[in-house]
């Protein structure tokens, strides 16, 4: 039977190949221009998402601080009990106490987020602020003013009226 050559060459490969082989990948030369964009580009990139993360970072504390005076205001009137609540400006740190015993809560807040003020302004310089809560009594007009390394602040007020916390952007002037 006769066989047909067609599309075969004498060294076993097809057609279309070149007796040399070929390399695939980059270049040293690539590599040299492509390394320094990306570079550039994440340099250029850094400041935005920092500043997006701190910002994420901010709005998470305030909302974090808002529910916990809630739960203290909350469980006061639903249980009956006074509840004290601790703020510890310079650790950053808010505490929950009730008399029921093993109740004790506490909110660390986020890196970079700290305590700014707690208003109204002690007359004494105590630095931790105590402020209790009582089942059926007024619910005191508090804020806490929180503020990051990049200048914003925000303001968590307890509204006496509605015993609901509030949450404001500052201004500083």
């Amino acid at each position: 039977m006769p066989t047909s050559s067609v599309g075969k060459t004498g060294n076993g490969r097809g057609a279309g190949e070149s007796a040399r082989a070929t390399t695939r990948g980059i270049t040293l030369l690539e590599m040299m221009v492509v390394v320094p964009i990306i570079g550039l580009m994440v340099g250029l990139s850094f400041p935005a998402i920092s500043a997006g993360l701190d910002s994420v970072r901010m709005v998470s504390a305030t909302d974090s601080v808002a529910a916990f005076i809630n739960g203290a205001v909350t469980r006061a009137e639903r249980r009956q009990v006074a509840v004290e609540l601790v703020i510890a400006p310079g650790e950053s740190l808010l505490k929950l106490y009730s008399g029921e015993p093993g109740y004790q809560r506490e909110l660390r807040l986020p890196e970079g987020v700290f305590v700014e003020a707690v208003l109204p302004a002690p007359e004494d310089s105590e630095p931790v602020r105590h402020i209790l809560f009582q089942p059926g009594g007024a619910v005191p007009g508090i804020g806490v003013q929180l503020a990051n390394k990049r200048g914003a602040h925000r303001l968590v007020k307890l509204d006496p009226m509605t015993g609901f916390p509030r949450v404001e952007s500052v201004i500083i002037k």
